[in-house]
């Protein structure tokens, strides 16, 4: 009788958490047949939401590399394996062209397919959904403007359990709950433009925010930074003067960063290139400065200075050489930079940050501002993973967290072979 009656509770418990599951993964959602009206697809609307589309940087992840726009099958990886993106063409068959406008919401606003499939947040609905439905209804007519293309989707390559609903529902009713963009009332309404397109549309905490072992953003404090999951670049947090914060910029700076890719503090190198390249720098320039009065007043939080761990003195000696002979002709052999086109080493953020993973990947591979038409001809730093060996990477990336003033931790040749 005692082994039934804990099996019947084993069996309760079971059913309480599904059920409780079940919930969660549908709260908030209104039958479709309350809101199937499909808003007339004006020119205006459709220039919407090519516009939003642009915002979003929609194509660069639903565009395969030599395939049509907005045609699917680019691979993302993650940790859990690889999502395929989905076709956005309006083919009937694999792509949006039966989905109605209240279908394409409640894929942004919940994550949720036409199927009724729960989606992966990969795509980032969780912070699409503070899209307004205006908003998705014109983003939802612009796709449904571009060319037809015929391309069935790839099927997820996940490892298991992460390949089933099951694991799906139990992630979004534990990480995700749909919400909306909600105005401070006591802030301008500048500021609250720019808090929709950063905190939304431009869904910038999907990248410049710290995610737990599940996959999930986990930032109590707003956009504190976090590694990109498979990209080995950091996304450096918005909230710190001495990472990425623009507390002390002018508005003007970071439209000009925004706009161009380049500024006097510093140019967008790596993910944040392909940013401004695909959509920071189509925007119009009142959303720039909405974007950044409300980036400029994001609370400051610098994290705790990292714990000193100077390199060993020959592997500074021999960082130190190789600086002369690779990069001091462009960076200066005080660390200067050489006027408005090879930046300064000394005092660098980029360099001194906590995280080393930027200064390595771009020692690594090079770095490349976007080319845009206020900064057509970028000056590029070549790469120097074939010609140099981790333990040489290391020790020059030691030497400049070092040196002229600089004091960040060193870098060892197993974080370098990481990181390739």
């Amino acid at each position: 009788m005692k082994a039934q009656r804990i099996a019947i509770g084993v069996v309760g418990a079971l059913l309480a958490a599904a059920a409780c599951i079940a919930w969660l993964n549908v709260r908030g959602e209104a039958p479709l047949a309350t809101s199937a009206a499909t808003v007339p697809a004006t020119p205006q609307t459709i220039e919407r939401g090519a516009y939003l589309a642009r915002a979003g940087n929609c194509v660069t992840c639903h565009t395969a590399r030599g395939g049509a726009p907005f045609a699917g099958g680019k691979g993302i990886a993650t940790p859990f394996g690889t999502i395929f993106a989905g076709n956005l063409t309006p083919d009937a068959g694999t792509g949006i062209g039966a989905w109605s406008s209240a279908e394409f919401w409640r894929a942004l606003h919940h994550g949720r397919s036409r199927d009724g499939r729960l989606l992966y947040p990969a795509f980032p609905y969780p912070e699409y959904t503070r899209v307004t439905r205006e908003d998705s209804d014109a983003l939802y007519a612009f796709l449904r403007s571009q060319p037809a293309v015929a391309q069935a989707n790839r099927p997820h390559d996940l490892r298991f359990p992460y390949d089933t609903q099951v694991a799906l529902a139990v992630w979004r009713a534990l990480f995700f709950s749909p919400g909306e963009f909600q105005p401070e009332p006591d802030k301008s309404a500048e500021w609250n433009r720019g808090a929709y397109l950063v905190r939304g549309v431009a869904h910038c905490q999907a990248c410049h925010s710290p995610r737990n072992a599940f996959g999930a953003t986990d930032d109590k404090l707003e956009l504190s930074g976090g590694l990109i999951p498979m990209q080995n670049w950091y996304a450096p947090s918005l909230a710190a003067p001495s990472e990425a914060g623009v507390q002390d910029w002018s508005a003007q700076d970071v439209v000009q960063l925004l706009k161009t890719g380049d500024s006097r503090h510093g140019a967008a190198l790596g993910p944040m290139a392909d940013v401004v390249a695909g959509s920071t720098q189509h925007l119009a320039e009142a959303d720039l400065h909405a974007m950044a009065t409300f980036l400029r007043d994001l609370p400051r939080h610098d994290p705790p200075a990292p714990a000193p761990a100077p390199a060993p003195t020959e592997t500074l000696e021999l960082g130190a050489r190789l600086y002369g002979n690779q990069c001091a002709q462009c960076h200066g052999e005080q660390g200067q930079g050489s006027g408005d086109i090879y930046p300064p080493l000394a005092g660098n953020r980029s360099v001194t940050m906590g995280s080393h993973a930027n200064l390595v990947r771009v020692i690594l591979g090079g770095g490349f501002a976007p080319t845009t038409p206020g900064n057509p001809r970028p000056f590029g730093m070549p790469p120097f993973g074939q010609s140099l060996n981790d333990a040489e990477i290391a020790a020059v990336a030691s030497y400049v967290r070092s040196a002229w003033g600089n004091d960040a931790p060193a870098v060892q040749a197993l974080d370098v072979q990481r990181a390739r």
